[in-house]
């Protein structure tokens, strides 16, 4: 039984209206924008006008929202056509959720109809230049404005997904340095581009072309009061921790998708390309890489859709989560290498698409979390859950 017969019809439409648009309009121009590295603002909005934006965001404020699996499962559509556009709408759903879930009234009707529609695009600033994964460890801050008017910001974040286009952004930051535990001091600031956040630098990236990741720098930038996400100081790593459920989500998702359009690819040209007179997946060698290739991920996907169903049904899933993220991501970058076995020296080169996902593979390695990360949140909740569910 396909994955999508399990969603309600409404659902399924919307997840094979996403394909469409893929196969249709991202698939013949990724990889000419890919290689020159251009910002692909047609398919941008193309994504708006189908509503991919709004997919966290209730009706009352005017999103089309659609569940956890059905989100995983339009991610996949648009990552197996190009990475970079499941990664242009991932932190943007994060910040999304995070202003439903914990935002003041005032922050949900101030924000959610703008980034309903797409008008308003948002992304998650925590990476900083001196530390990764220690998000705890943070030396960005956020005082107390002298004149008593919100806060001044002084810090630098890196590897800031979208950080120029997006005119929201979901700061983590210190309020309180001297706060012990150090998480108590931890706060979101809902913040716009203004002086004082200035976007350093692009990074070059190996893959994840198109979409920018970036460098910003804060110095002196002023957070008006309401900034604050949900109006009181110190809860932001709580805030952040449960935005990354589905942050993790989305990336295990966006593996899929990578790993599935090099699985497909590897699979239609061991079909097309002889040699010693027969097609090669009749050799045994290249017929085990594609058995292992679409079991690995079929099994990456169903731990992928138990995480989001769990999710939907209001339980913790940060071990969940971390689960598909790892599986999914460690399953992609297995599946790209095997298609560039398959295509041989056809899949060293820029005119066969296999080459791109052996380049966006890795992201979902490190981005999010680094794996190895993902396994330590996952030993820790089995001590904590006493192992593993039946």
């Amino acid at each position: 039984m396909s994955t999508l017969d399990d969603l309600p019809c409404d659902e399924r439409l919307v997840v094979t209206t996403v394909r469409d648009f893929v196969d249709r309009q991202v698939r013949p121009v990724v990889r000419e924008l890919e290689r020159s590295d251009t910002y692909p603002e047609a398919l941008i909005e193309g994504m708006k006008e189908l509503g991919v934006f709004g997919l966290a965001v209730p009706e009352e404020f005017g999103g089309t929202p659609v569940s956890t699996p059905c989100y995983v499962l339009i991610t996949e559509e648009l990552a197996r056509g190009w990475m970079s556009l499941a990664g242009a709408m991932g932190g943007h759903t994060v910040v999304a959720k995070m202003l439903l879930h914990f935002g003041t009234p005032r922050q949900r009707r101030h924000w959610l109809p703008r980034l309903a529609t797409g008008e308003v695009r948002a992304t998650m600033a925590l990476t900083e230049p001196g530390g990764g994964s220690d998000l705890q460890a943070l030396r960005t801050v956020a005082r107390r404005a002298e004149d008593g008017d919100g806060y001044v910001v002084d810090g630098a974040k890196t590897w800031i997904t979208n950080s120029r286009r997006s005119r929201l952004i979901a700061l983590l930051c210190k309020t309180d340095p001297a706060a012990e535990p150090r998480h108590r001091g931890i706060s979101v600031l809902l913040v716009e581009h203004g002086p004082g956040l200035t976007v350093s630098r692009d990074l070059p990236k190996l893959g994840y072309k198109g979409v920018e990741s970036c460098e910003l720098t804060f110095e002196g930038y002023r957070a008006p009061p309401d900034a604050l996400l949900g109006g009181v100081e110190g809860r932001g790593f709580t805030q952040m921790m449960k935005g990354l459920e589905t942050g993790r989500l989305q990336v295990a998702a966006r593996a899929l998708g990578v790993g599935r359009a090099a699985f497909e690819d590897a699979l239609r040209y061991a079909q097309e390309r002889e040699s010693f007179g027969v097609p090669i997946w009749q050799h045994q060698s290249i017929g085990n890489y594609l058995a292992d290739m679409a079991t690995s991920l079929s099994a990456a996907r169903q731990l992928t859709l138990h995480a989001a169903r769990a999710a939907d049904a209001g339980r913790r899933v940060d071990m969940e989560a971390g689960m598909a993220k790892l599986f999914a991501s460690e399953t992609a970058m297995r599946i790209a290498l095997d298609a560039v076995r398959i295509h041989g020296g056809h899949g060293y080169s820029t005119e066969f698409d296999v080459e791109r996902y052996f380049r966006d593979a890795p992201l979902m390695i490190v981005g999010e979390g680094t794996n190895e990360i993902q396994r330590n949140v996952i030993a820790r909740q089995l001590v904590a859950r006493g192992g593993l569910d039946p």
